[in-house]
């Protein structure tokens, strides 16, 4: 008569514990990866950016009234702004691109005129792809912004 084996060593039993130790695996490393990787998009005070978010409409709609109007042109590591509207605005302008998901991209620059009334914003790095584009003037009384798809020598217009 044959002896039987022990459990430890026949087979079912095992493929019967790594089962469901394979799935704490995989529920311990997602949940290390949800930790380490934050979503910066997530706002922990959503009400308060709500209510800026009505203040900024405000902005627009006086960018709007005085009738503003910018030509934004990429250059590998340029970009020129150029007044084409409303009243001459002599002023910094408050320049800022804003990526749609790596808040680490974003940047922000202060652009003065040369004597042709160009402001010209130094890049560190060429920029292309989907960017949110925001200009302020110096008080920040009005604001300008748009979503473009930037490439290399092309001209988008701001108003």
């Amino acid at each position: 008569m044959n002896k039987p084996q022990a459990w430890y060593k026949q087979f079912w039993p095992w493929f019967l514990i790594i089962l469901p130790l394979c799935a704490v695996f995989a529920s311990v490393n997602l949940m290390f990866l949800a930790v380490e990787n934050k979503d910066s998009l997530v706002s922990e005070d959503y009400y308060k950016d709500g209510k800026a978010i009505n203040m900024d409409l405000r902005k627009i709609k006086h960018a709007k009234q005085l009738g503003l109007q910018f030509e934004l042109h990429l250059a590998k590591d340029e970009v020129t702004l150029t007044q084409h509207g409303g009243e001459p605005y002599a002023a910094a302008l408050n320049v800022s691109f804003y990526h749609p998901t790596l808040q680490e991209k974003d940047f922000a620059q202060v652009a003065t005129a040369d004597g042709n009334q160009v402001y010209h914003i130094k890049l560190a790095s060429p920029i292309q792809g989907s960017w949110e584009v925001r200009l302020e003037g110096f008080d920040r009384s009005w604001r300008i912004q748009k979503r473009l798809e930037l490439k290399d020598n092309q001209q988008y217009w701001l108003n």
